[in-house]
């Protein structure tokens, strides 16, 4: 079934009062490290964290209301499952969702503080979606597809019409794909209103859904991969989007894991915004000079989610300090003699930098016994200061060995 501009306009005005029309404001600060003129559709601030909640909502709303009644199902890796679990409990339709393995710990409690029946099944979708499909069997339950329902897709769709109104001059407009329902629905309403803006697709190089469909010319399954960009790895792009996105999209591009870390850490610094890896990779593929045409041009960036495992987040921000050279670790020899690791603190804290962590070793230290190694993490303010911060050391007779 197709999805049309109508569809999609329908949609705005079915669920609108339900949806938060999110902000679409300029960043100065990411404009200057990407060298685009950057504005951020900040759907991260829906309710339940994510633009899956558009979606959600015009598909329960179109359901018969027998439907309603006996309730639905879906497999989600999560912000599908919390767009249905809040709506479903606005409309009082029960909702049952089933999450694989992998997905992040925060969507699972959140589902079910929303009073969702959640179930944990299947290492990746696949196996979770044949769980969703056997309960559906029998339980009566209507399956509402996070991804490839035409009801979703026209939900998803109500970003772009918001993005176009809100910055009218806009040249590109850049979009994670997962399974293809966002994109989908964003190319539907762009190329039909604006066609000269670029539709430009961002993938992590550990999903790459819709670039494999583009070479075998249909959906295919991809291998699962560990991803920042959890969101993003359904394993398939779902058929009725594939076939709406793949001659409406301008380009699809694939950014690395570590360039999603850093964008993550590069919206938290400079936005203060708090997105998931998902939401993180178009300004990823921007910082990673993916995109170079789109240099000075207006460009739109969908942060589509900010559901990020604390924990993750912590890993993210320390791995994004080390690759600014903020946060190094180092070995240095110091002889074993009273005042010895006392003299070589001094010379850190001299050097403008903080200790954050010592382990004095000895039984390790190797073959000299007179002295020992001193495994230092330290806060520092650049990869010039780390390098000024080493040649002190050395200088003042602690050899030092860089540690990875």
């Amino acid at each position: 079934m197709a999805v049309t501009l109508s569809d999609i306009r329908a949609a705005q005005r079915r669920i609108a009062g339900g949806i938060y029309v999110s902000p679409c404001p300029e960043s100065i600060p990411l404009g200057e490290i990407t060298g685009c003129r950057i504005v951020c559709k900040l759907d991260n601030l829906q309710r339940t964290g994510s633009f899956k909640e558009r979606g959600a909502r015009n598909a329960l709303l179109r359901l018969p209301p027998g439907q309603q009644k006996c309730g639905v199902i879906a497999a989600s890796a999560g912000n599908h499952a919390l767009g249905l679990a809040y709506h479903g409990k606005l409309l009082g339709i029960p909702v049952t969702v089933v999450m694989p393995d992998y997905a992040p710990l925060i969507k699972i409690t959140t589902c079910q503080k929303l009073g969702a029946r959640v179930l944990v099944r299947g290492r990746d979708f696949t196996e979770a979606r044949a769980e969703a499909d056997a309960l559906l069997a029998r339980e009566g339950l209507t399956y509402i597809h996070g991804f490839d329902a035409p009801d979703i897709i026209a939900g998803q769709g109500t970003v772009a019409l918001e993005m176009m109104k809100q910055v009218p001059d806009l040249d590109a407009i850049l979009c994670p794909i997962g399974g293809g329902g966002l994109i989908a629905g964003v190319a539907v309403a762009v190329k039909a209103l604006k066609p000269k803006i670029q539709v430009i697709g961002i993938e992590s190089t550990q999903t790459g859904n819709f670039a494999a469909a583009l070479r075998a010319g249909r959906p295919v399954t991809v291998k699962r991969r560990a991803t920042l960009a959890d969101g993003l790895a359904p394993l398939t792009v779902g058929s009725t989007s594939f076939a709406l996105a793949r001659t409406r999209v301008d380009q699809v591009v694939s950014v690395g894991e570590r360039w999603i870390a850093l964008a993550i850490l590069r919206l938290l610094e400079l936005e203060k915004t708090v997105v998931e890896g998902s939401a993180a990779v178009s300004l990823a593929a921007l910082m990673a000079g993916l995109l170079p045409a789109l240099r000075g041009r207006r460009v739109g960036l969908i942060l589509s989610g900010g559901n990020i495992d604390p924990s993750v987040l912590g890993r993210v921000i320390a791995q994004g300090l080390v690759h600014d050279g903020r946060l190094t670790r180092f070995t240095a020899t110091v002889p074993d003699r009273p005042g010895g690791l006392a003299d070589l603190t001094r010379v850190i804290a001299d050097g403008g930098a903080s200790i954050q962590e010592i382990v004095h070793e000895r039984a390790f230290s190797g073959a000299d016994v007179f002295s020992v190694h001193a495994v230092c993490t330290v806060e520092t303010r650049d990869h010039a200061h780390v390098a000024t911060l080493h040649r002190a050391l050395k200088k003042h007779g602690f050899p030092v060995t860089v540690t990875s």
